[in-house]
């Protein structure tokens, strides 16, 4: 049997869904449920669904759904947010998870003349360096992979495995939404992953060097603002985009 015979057979058995329309469009298809299903078996599903033309987004915290998507698709386009401000540690780790799995890394640089945190404030600073440059690259693809997780913050509790990203046209899938904690450092512990060194050393999320700090889940980002997000997720009406202080040190 081969590996794309295995993959259907798999699908047959656990009876996963189909889209009914495709992605890339002002209409949302008809997306399948994916509650309870393991992370291995929705990459599965994504790549058969969209080939190569679904991509994986990595913050360089760790190297986890790299390691479960290469595992499924060696040729998997991962791309990576290379905004000007970043830890060196992250820059270093970008490194090493391109040298281990040789995978196709495509760096994301800032707009054209950005916004500066410290000038414009963090809004607008994320826009030019994360959202725009994003929305650009993704405009040609059909789905995208993120390696969100409910656990991680309010604004991410209500994210499904697989959801429509109205803002860009596009499906997002978020194959470990569901992993706790725990699961995520088992995942590591066992395939002996590569992990961002800032970890070992209270950044439970790391973001750019002028808004990061240690801290528990995402407490550490966008120190002395309300921010939760920097615009690249959807986030939940209630909880998105509070006021925004003016821009402080640190």
């Amino acid at each position: 049997m081969t590996p794309t015979e295995a993959i259907l057979e798999k699908r047959r058995r656990r009876a996963l869904p189909i889209i009914t329309s495709p992605g890339g469009g002002t209409i949302a298809p008809e997306l399948p449920d994916f509650e309870g299903v393991p992370a291995e078996e929705i990459i599965e599903w994504a790549f058969q669904e969209f080939g190569l033309e679904v991509v994986l987004a990595s913050s360089m915290q760790d190297s986890v759904l790299i390691d479960l998507a290469w595992k499924i698709e060696p040729q998997v386009e991962v791309f990576f947010l290379d905004t000007g401000f970043h830890f060196y540690e992250t820059l270093a780790t970008a490194r090493a998870v391109r040298n281990r799995y040789n995978v196709n890394l495509v760096m994301l640089e800032p707009v054209d003349e950005p916004a500066v945190w410290s000038q414009e404030g963090y809004k607008a600073c994320c826009a030019a360096r994360k959202v725009v440059p994003m929305n650009n690259y993704l405009k040609d693809k059909k789905a995208w992979m993120s390696g969100l997780r409910r656990v991680e913050s309010e604004t991410r509790a209500k994210a499904k495995a697989v959801e429509w990203d109205a803002g860009r046209g596009l499906v997002k899938i978020n194959p470990i939404v569901e992993w706790s904690d725990e699961q995520v450092e088992r995942y590591i512990e066992d395939n002996d992953l590569i992990v961002n060194p800032l970890k070992l050393d209270g950044y439970d999320s790391i973001g750019c060097v002028p808004c990061t700090i240690p801290g528990n889940g995402r407490e550490g980002r966008w120190n002395g603002t309300l921010r939760a997000e920097c615009g690249i997720h959807q986030v939940h009406p209630a909880v998105a985009d509070p006021p925004e202080p003016g821009p402080t040190a640190g």
